[in-house]
């Protein structure tokens, strides 16, 4: 089979010369399926040269390359080669079959010819070549009457990518003031073009914008200065164009281009310089120290660390103004460190330096990077108050100095020229209790009351100065009044003793130690003394022993102490101070007697309970507990009498006898109102409970009305009309209520103010009934009892049963 190639016209000149040799084996070389193993024999038992070793190795199917062209516009489908097989006769037997890459979408072979066409435009930047497969075919069988082949066809590029800045645009720095040819960035182009088939892919840099400040390396894209000591503060950015051109910047070529913006970065080459060489401010005397007096800034072009300052006061100035640099604005802030009086000075030159912070020593050629100022500070005078000639006083004074006594004196002046008269006054939040006066004139300080220095042994005092003619000028000075120690407190126990002493203790047992407390303190410190009165030196019980360390031990001077005898001892004690003169106090020291173990731990203290001598008898016992059961016996019995005893039911006629009215605001609301009151339980009268009659009394008051016994006789109230329901109900309770007597002894009368409409029992008021002109007859009162007597005087006829 022959591979023809569709390169021979395009590339005829080139290609002629080495397709020649290889013409008699086919178009690109050919060996025929028929002839191959007769090739194969002859190569063993025949030794030649170079074409007999080509002989013995050649196939039928010899591969080669196709080579199309990208991007191609044409109508017709693009002519790639010729397939063709030794075994084609030509007469139509052979079927050439196309497979591999593309082989149905984008290359399509002729079954009959072989010839194999591209149907598609190919773009080598996408794929550069296809890999495809050629077989020869019986058109009956389908059988392959030659093996398969492979071939590739390969995508011949064009110059149709631009060089493309994949990393654009840039962004760089230069420091300002470099010197010429100093690199800032290097910049790079990318070509898609086959960079081994001719200058499509070979790039040329040039610059199209900048110049004259930078320029471009023509190969490798390295953007340098191309003019020495550019200023920053002139020009700090340019903007750069550059291109990128393939075909090696031939006629023809394409182009792509980027930015590059290039920025130049500060460098400490500018001094600090004021703007001013005088700078004049006015201040009040009376301005704080701390306080903010003036600010000045040196300007410096440059910016960032490099524009930072030092400012310092050359003259005049140091101890009372200090300078310091405010970091936000580098401004130098002048400050107060001493207060200012006009009377002393009233204007101050101060000479201020500024001077760059970090300084570059490549510039230092340039110049000093310092510069200088006058302040003028003038001070104005204010009216100020009085100053006390010394701010401090320390003064002391006796505890027992007597009132009125001076202590010290305290002095103020005007610092004004007027010198103004001073009066002076204690400012009483400091001396609440009033223990010390001051002259207003000479400002002399006296005790005004007794002082005690146990009670406060140090005084500070505020004196204020006041201006007679401006009394809003006050001046404030300080006194500290030490008040001396005396002795005059005399020395006391050091706490409350209890004292132990056990039954068992032997003569000369220590049994306690005592110390004393004084209030006073002298210089050389505490120095005690203890004895034992003369009243009590003699006795047989006790004795004090001084340890000259400002304690004493009590000391038994006997054993055999018994409670039972004496349950206290009190034993005073004489105890005496080092002062001068000397002071003494009696305290008496408490001993109690206790029942202690064999270790000396007390187990029990205080007086023994004693017993009789002889016990009692049985008998007697025996008739304690008879006359206590009998005592016992009669309180019980009184108090069931007392239980027993009632008040008569009816009051006398003589007493003043009166309805107790009670008032409700809750009124009835009748028959109508069925929220207010259950109807039903007055209609179901049949469950009717026993009396409550009290078993264990006898009423005092006659029953006139007895009580049915049986429960036969109770009425029926189902059969009743509803006005006898309820009057028989009513007489039911009243009953019940004569022979309770816990029941109340007092008529109860409830008013309601509405009824309801259309009530059957009507109005129950009898306050109402009264008013009106009712025709209801209450006779029937009359027959309740005694209980309801003032009730049927006042309803009724005037004929009762008790008249």
């Amino acid at each position: 089979m022959r591979w023809c190639g569709s390169g021979s016209v395009w590339r005829a000149g080139a290609l002629l010369a080495l397709l020649l040799p290889l013409w008699e084996l086919g178009c690109w070389g050919l060996i025929s399926a028929s002839g191959a193993s007769g090739t194969q024999n002859q190569a063993q038992h025949t030794a030649g040269g170079p074409w007999e070793l080509l002989r013995r190795h050649k196939r039928s199917w010899v591969w080669n390359q196709f080579f199309v062209l990208e991007e191609y516009t044409g109508e017709e489908p693009l002519y790639v080669g010729k397939l063709h097989s030794d075994v084609d006769k030509g007469d139509g037997k052979v079927k050439y079959v196309l497979s591999g890459e593309g082989s149905t979408s984008i290359f399509t072979i002729d079954e009959n010819t072989g010839d194999i066409h591209a149907t598609k435009r190919l773009d080598r930047e996408e794929q550069a070549y296809y890999t495809l497969q050629a077989q020869a075919v019986d058109r009956l069988t389908n059988i392959p009457v030659e093996p398969r082949s492979e071939f590739v066809v390969k995508v011949q590029d064009i110059n149709d990518n631009e060089p493309k800045f994949l990393d654009g645009p840039y962004m760089a720095g230069v420091p300002e003031m470099s010197a010429l040819g100093t690199t800032v960035v290097q910049v790079a182009a990318t070509d898609a073009d086959d960079p081994t088939y001719g200058n499509s892919a070979r790039v040329v840099y040039s610059i199209i914008s900048g110049q004259p400040y930078f320029s471009v390396d023509p190969k490798t894209g390295v953007v340098r200065t191309a003019l020495p000591n550019m200023d920053r503060e002139v020009k700090d950015q340019y903007i750069l164009v550059i291109q990128a051109k393939d075909m090696v910047g031939q006629m023809g070529g394409l182009s792509g281009t980027t930015s590059v913006t290039v920025t130049l970065t500060d460098v400490n080459d500018n001094p600090p310089r004021f703007s001013r060489k005088n700078y004049q401010y006015m201040v009040l005397e009376s301005l704080p120290v701390a306080s903010v007096v003036a600010r000045v800034k040196a300007l410096d072009n440059d910016i960032g660390p490099n524009a930072e300052m030092e400012y310092r006061i050359m003259e005049d100035g140091p101890g009372v103004f200090n300078i310091t640099t405010d970091e936000d604005t580098q401004e130098g802030v002048i400050i107060l460190q001493k207060p200012l009086d006009f009377e002393t000075k009233n204007s101050f030159n101060l000479r201020i330096e500024a001077t760059n912070r970090n300084i570059d020593p490549a510039f230092v050629h340039l110049g000093s990077f310092s510069d200088t100022t006058t302040v003028k500070v003038t001070v104005e005078d204010v009216n100020e108050p009085p100053v006390f000639f010394t701010q401090l006083s320390k003064m002391v004074v006796s505890e027992d100095a007597r009132v009125g006594i001076s202590i010290g004196r305290v002095s103020a002046h005007d610092p004004e020229s007027s010198n103004s008269a001073i009066r002076y006054s204690i400012d009483r939040n400091t001396d609440l209790e009033r223990f010390f006066n001051v002259d207003a004139l000479s400002g002399v300080i006296s005790t005004a009351k007794p002082l005690d220095r146990e009670v406060n042994s140090v005084h500070n005092l505020t004196i204020l100065a006041m201006e007679s003619h401006d009394p809003t000028q006050v001046g404030k000075g300080f006194a500290v009044i030490t008040v001396l120690d005396i002795n005059d407190n005399p020395p006391v126990f050091a706490i409350e003793y209890e004292t132990l002493l056990c039954e068992n203790a032997a003569p000369g047992q220590v049994i306690q130690t005592i110390s004393a407390v004084d209030k006073d303190e002298p210089p050389s410190g505490h120095r005690f003394y203890f004895a034992l009165p003369p009243s009590v030196a003699g006795n047989s019980n006790f004795t004090l022993r001084d340890n000259k360390d400002n304690t004493a031990s009590i000391v038994t001077k006997r054993g055999g102490f018994r409670r039972r005898e004496q349950v206290l001892y009190r034993l005073p004690v004489l105890i005496v101070d080092s002062g001068s003169p000397a002071l003494s106090s009696t305290n008496t020291l408490s001993v109690s007697v206790c029942d202690c173990d064999s270790d000396g731990v007390a187990q029990s203290c205080g007086a023994v309970a004693y017993t009789l001598p002889a016990g009692l008898s049985t008998g007697a016992l025996v008739a304690i507990l008879g006359c206590i059961i009998t005592l016992l016996v009669m309180v019980l019995l009184i108090v069931s009498m007392r239980r027993r005893k009632k008040e008569p039911l009816i009051l006398e006629e003589e007493r003043d006898v009166r309805e107790n009215i009670v008032r409700y605001d809750d009124e009835g609301g009748g028959e109508e109102d069925t929220e207010a009151f259950d109807m039903v339980a007055l209609r179901n009268l049949n469950v009717i409970r026993d009396p409550k009659v009290r078993r264990d009394v006898t009423p005092d008051t006659p029953t006139f009305f007895p009580y049915p016994r049986s429960s036969s006789s109770l009425p029926v109230y189902k059969t009743l009309p509803d006005n006898v329901v309820f009057r028989e109900f009513i007489w039911d309770r009243l009953k019940d209520a004569d022979v309770d007597p816990s029941a109340p002894p007092y008529d109860s009368l409830q008013t309601y103010a509405f009824e309801g409409n259309g009530s059957v029992a009507e109005s129950l008021s009898s306050l109402e009934s009264l008013s009106t002109d009712s025709e209801q007859n209450y006779d029937y009162l009359s027959n309740w009892g005694p209980r309801f007597k003032k009730l049927a005087d006042l309803y009724g006829d005037g004929k009762s049963v008790f008249s």
